[in-house]
């Protein structure tokens, strides 16, 4: 890794310090810089976990990821400016059930005070989060906690008035490989969400942006817009000029027919 490349990529040019404040620094500007995407699942290139593959398609051709390559990539950044990290396993809730194992990777950066960071998640919490036990964090809008689960613990998001579950994980190291069959899953299985719908979508200063099949989804300020993208040169210019993924003319957009127009 050129970790210099890798901030360049991320237009992250401050200190690097062990610090709380830089791996805060750090986080935002990932989730500004490099989008949560799942278009190779639909172009029909296998995701294979790898570091220097993760390395090659963020950094050096500009592209994003879903979980398993970007927490997986800025672990191995992390570590290589000094942090100590730790990879995780979660479980996603959906309809209040757990998902499988591995489900998601999450990770652990060990300070004095454990905190989790997550730039693979999509819409989540811009910040790493101190792993402390009820305390709320505002953010974004929102607020965030860690509760106490059978197994470790559960994060939860508040909307409106409510607490909601959106992941568990416990404290065991994982490696790369552990992930290795759900990341085939969820880019296979028909009952993977990943391979029903395609999605790129970017934090911004204001809210976020959200490609969604052929729908555009724009956050701004707490007021949402949606619209439908009418053609192909429309939605690779939308790919260009709003995530920065320049998909080469010869790239047909026909996979799995979620690009077609």
């Amino acid at each position: 890794m050129n970790v210099d490349t890798y901030l360049q990529r991320i237009r992250y040019d401050g200190t690097r310090e062990l610090t709380v404040a830089t791996l805060r620094k750090l986080h935002r500007a990932h989730l500004f810089a490099v989008p949560f995407e799942n278009l190779d699942i639909h172009l029909g290139r296998p995701i294979t976990l790898s570091l220097p593959a993760f390395y090659d398609k963020i950094v050096q051709h500009q592209r994003g990821g879903f979980c398993y390559e970007l927490n997986g990539l800025f672990s191995w950044l992390l570590e290589q400016l000094g942090f100590t990290v730790r990879l995780l396993s979660a479980q996603v809730f959906q309809d209040e059930q757990r998902g499988p194992e591995f489900d998601h990777l999450l990770l652990l950066v060990d300070m004095e005070t454990p905190w989790i960071a997550d730039v693979g998640f999509g819409d989540l919490f811009l910040e790493p989060l101190p792993l402390t036990l009820q305390q709320e964090t505002p953010q974004n809008g929102s607020a965030f906690r860690f509760v106490r689960s059978s197994t470790g613990y559960i994060l939860q998001r508040r909307r409106n008035a409510d607490w909601e579950s959106e992941y568990a994980f416990s404290l065991t190291p994982r490696q790369l490989a552990d992930f290795q069959e759900m990341c085939r899953y969820q880019q296979t299985s028909p009952e993977s969400h990943f391979t029903q719908k395609t999605v790129c979508s970017l934090a911004t200063s204001t809210g976020r942006i959200t490609l969604s099949n052929h729908r555009l989804i724009t956050t701004n300020s707490g007021q949402r817009e949606e619209r439908e993208v009418k053609n192909e040169a429309e939605y690779r210019g939308i790919l260009k000029h709003s995530f920065g993924i320049d998909l080469q003319e010869n790239t047909k957009l026909t996979g799995k027919e979620k690009f077609a127009f």
